[in-house]
């Protein structure tokens, strides 16, 4: 099992044709994704070829869901165009739209959740590294790699990974890979302030998949979103969970690498978070290198096992 895609989802990657987009997608392809579309408008008819594959490229999105039953779209479009890419997902019914482009404005970003309200297709990002389902093969090859992450460093299993951070998302995971602990599906949902799918939609898909025997959740300081996932997993979740909130010694007022890692409040600090934290029974993580081993550490506690 997994959440949001599997080792048979048909993905598209519009913006196939840049060096950013086209090196991914090989990487992609590569780990045995089913990319079985590009988009850049006006190179419709031509060919993205690599190392045996030969993916059609269309003119827009909708023409390749038609053409090739793609369901989800990989954005690799530079941030002036990049909204525009992601409605017009929404516009053709794809089921996920991953925006890995960094930069796009808040307000374009506003239009765009607004534009997608009621709509089928969910957005995760932007400004997020993507998903990652790990498969069976050499290196957890044949799963489903979508946007940016490391293929490689994850190993098939039952651990459910959802971070803002793409960093601290490869650093959770590698922890877990090298413990010989695999994980189901990992979620990078991305930094900015406006984004399409939070913490807490992913740790309630976690929650519903039987096959995910624990979380951990990475967050960071700004906003209240780890708060209220927080509130809802001591409400919900019968699982164990680690946790880890980055930003500990940011000053107030000052915006730490994301757009959306800036202190303005009282819920949004990494002391209030990790407090949620604590007070929800997730097992907090005292700094980067210690992510597995405290879901290690939560999951002894409750006898479950991770692998």
């Amino acid at each position: 099992m997994a959440i949001f895609v599997h080792e048979k989802t048909k993905i598209l990657v519009q913006g196939i044709t840049g060096s950013f987009g086209a090196r991914h997608a090989q990487l992609s392809l590569d780990y045995g994704t089913l990319v079985v579309a590009g988009v850049t408008p006006g190179k419709g008819g031509q060919f993205f070829e690599h190392n045996g594959h030969k993916v059609p490229i269309f003119n827009s999105v909708a023409d390749a869901a038609v053409a090739t039953g793609a369901t989800v779209s990989a954005i690799f479009v530079p941030p002036p165009f990049a909204a525009d890419a992601i409605l017009e997902c929404s516009d053709a019914g794809l089921d996920l739209a991953v925006a890995i482009t960094e930069g796009i404005p808040i307000r374009d970003m506003v239009r765009v959740k607004r534009a997608m309200q009621g709509k089928k297709t969910r957005l995760v990002g932007p400004n997020c590294p993507g998903l990652v389902t790990p498969g069976t093969g050499p290196k957890s090859s044949g799963g489903c790699r979508i946007g940016i992450s490391p293929g490689y460093i994850h190993q098939k299993g039952h651990v459910g990974v959802v971070s803002r951070s793409g960093t601290l998302t490869y650093e959770a995971v590698w922890q877990l890979t090298s413990k010989g602990i695999g994980q189901s599906t990992c979620v990078g949902i991305g930094g900015d302030p406006v984004n399409g799918t939070s913490h807490l939609d992913v740790i309630k898909a976690f929650n519903d998949d039987p096959d995910t025997h624990g979380i951990i959740m990475i967050g960071e300081i700004g906003g209240t979103a780890e708060v209220e996932a927080a509130k809802w997993i001591k409400a919900n979740v019968k699982k164990p969970v680690a946790g880890f909130i980055a930003g500990a010694t940011a000053p107030a007022g000052r915006r730490m690498g994301h757009a959306g890692a800036i202190v303005g409040g009282t819920e949004d600090t990494a002391a209030a978070k990790i407090a949620a934290f604590k007070a929800a029974g997730i097992e907090v993580a005292v700094t980067p290198s210690d992510m597995a081993d405290a879901l290690i550490r939560a999951a002894k506690a409750q006898n479950v096992k991770l692998s």
